[in-house]
């Protein structure tokens, strides 16, 4: 018993060595094969431990970086930092703890077969709820294993979360084969063969756009710094004065206060760069009475621009009710903010640039009603600091987020960031430029614009996530209904 423990917390560290910096997909399916050979004869409250285990075992794993920005910038001791970050591990592993619990009683003296549906349903189950419920979650989704490989191919079908259904019925399937069975096999193998089979052109090209995107690389304990914050923001000019591209676009809150406190002479070095060269700049607006918002502010447009995020960030741009004692004690600046209202893209050179803050962009859901139809966006933007978790594992994890949204709606992404990964993605989910982690630099590079609706997009566009709740419900329900009748 104990062995079979400790392996599913084995499976679920490998799991992690699936995604970026390695993508290794392969491993993501094997972790996963295993998971499901543990749990396949198992009792419901055996399946929820190894189900919990696996999950504590890939998340805490998967986002450790966490403890960076509780103990080095919050000021929590080190062991109570860590403590924290497992606590969490260990509060999201309950999903899966369940669904596995739940497959397990749902599967009861089933055929094998029955396995290829009810097992997936009940992971995809946990994955959405890590996704939406309590505001949402869903960082290292098991489908963003698969910016790569062969289920790369079903991106603009059915998106990150079909992948990651798909992805448990191929484990399931290898499971099997340890086990003699052969139905499953046979089942994923011929869904494998029709993935091949898939169209993959959905968009066409709009023409190139040369962008500029920085990378001031400060670190977060300077940047509210305000002895130094006049060194930052004079450097910050420097960069954007240097930049030769048609557009130009800055990392979240590069300036790290609202635009009214900025001294006049630097607004207007912005705005005769901005006469040249449209600008994106990351940025707050608002007041101490409506709230500030993270924005990315446009200089250059033909009208009046900004974007404000929409998404926020729990406990660090916004504090859950009953934790203000919490947060306030990180002493994180502007923890409580408010939420930008519109989805308008920004006009640059013929291309229609849609800004995401940070995070925003592992919610294609909350977006793609700017994806489709007349007038969607031709380029895809997000802007982000992620100089609060270091270098290691979660800047590569947040480039392969975005390689997925491009391979979902057949959109380039173009990334600006403080510390990395400051990038170019083309719309087969390609990075084709980056610059360095942790440098100062301006990335110059050529982005191909597209245009062109999906399969996925149109679908989410139409229904969001609702489909997939659905086919879970189904799948879920025959299965119950197979059990009481057996």
């Amino acid at each position: 018993m104990v062995v079979g423990f400790a392996a599913a917390l084995l499976a679920g560290v490998i799991h992690t060595a699936a995604f970026a910096p390695l993508e290794a997909w392969y491993l993501q399916l094997f972790a996963l094969a295993l998971l499901a050979r543990l749990t396949w004869t198992a009792t419901p409250r055996r399946a929820a431990m190894l189900g919990g285990l696996f999950g504590l075992g890939w998340l805490a794993s998967g986002f450790w970086w966490i403890h960076i920005s509780l103990h080095q910038f919050g000021h929590l001791p080190w062991l109570l930092a860590a403590l924290a970050v497992l606590l969490l591990a260990a509060f999201l592993a309950c999903y899966y703890a369940a669904a596995l619990a739940l497959a397990a009683w749902l599967l009861t003296s089933a055929k094998p077969v029955w396995r290829i549906f009810v097992w997936p349903a009940c992971w995809l189950l946990a994955e959405l709820g890590r996704a939406t419920l309590m505001t949402g979650f869903p960082w290292l989704t098991a489908g963003y294993a698969h910016t790569v490989g062969p289920l790369a191919l079903w991106a603009p079908w059915i998106g990150v979360y079909g992948i990651t259904a798909l992805a448990a019925g191929i484990a399931v399937a290898l499971a099997g084969l340890s086990l003699r069975h052969w139905c499953p096999a046979a089942v994923m193998a011929a869904l494998l063969g029709l993935g091949a089979l898939l169209p993959q052109d959905f968009s066409v090209s709009t023409g190139t756009l040369k962008v500029s995107l920085l990378q001031p690389n400060v670190a977060q304990d300077q940047k509210f710094d305000r002895e130094l914050m006049a060194a930052n923001l004079e450097r910050l000019a420097l960069q954007i004065e240097s930049a030769r591209g048609q557009v130009i676009v800055t990392p979240e809150s590069v300036v790290p206060l609202p635009l009214d406190y900025l001294e006049p002479d630097f607004m207007q070095r912005l705005q005769r760069v901005a006469a040249q060269r449209p600008l994106l700049l990351g940025s707050f607006l608002g007041d101490e009475q409506r709230g500030y918002v993270n924005s990315l502010v446009g200089f250059g447009g033909p009208v009046a621009y900004d974007y404000g995020k929409r998404h926020l960030l729990p406990f660090g741009e916004f504090i859950p009710p009953g934790f203000h004692w919490f947060v306030k004690a990180l002493q994180i600046p502007l923890d409580d903010q408010a939420r930008g209202q519109h989805q308008r893209s920004f006009d640059v050179a013929g291309q229609r640039l849609r800004p995401l803050i940070c995070y925003e962009d592992l919610f294609g859901e909350d977006f793609v009603v700017s994806m489709v139809g007349e007038g969607a966006a031709t380029v895809l933007v997000n802007a982000s600091n992620l100089a609060w978790f270091g270098t290691l594992m979660v800047q590569d994890q947040h480039l392969q987020f975005s390689q997925m949204r491009a391979l979902e709606f057949q959109r380039p992404v173009i990334r600006s960031t403080n510390t990395g990964a400051t990038a170019v993605v083309d719309h087969r989910g390609r990075v084709t430029a980056r610059l360095a982690p942790a440098v100062a630099g301006v990335l110059e590079a050529e982005v191909e614009g597209r245009s062109g609706s999906t399969p996925y997009a149109r679908w989410l566009q139409a229904f969001g996530l609702w489909p997939l709740w659905l086919a879970v419900a189904l799948v879920l329900g025959l299965a119950g209904w197979r059990r009481r009748a057996s």
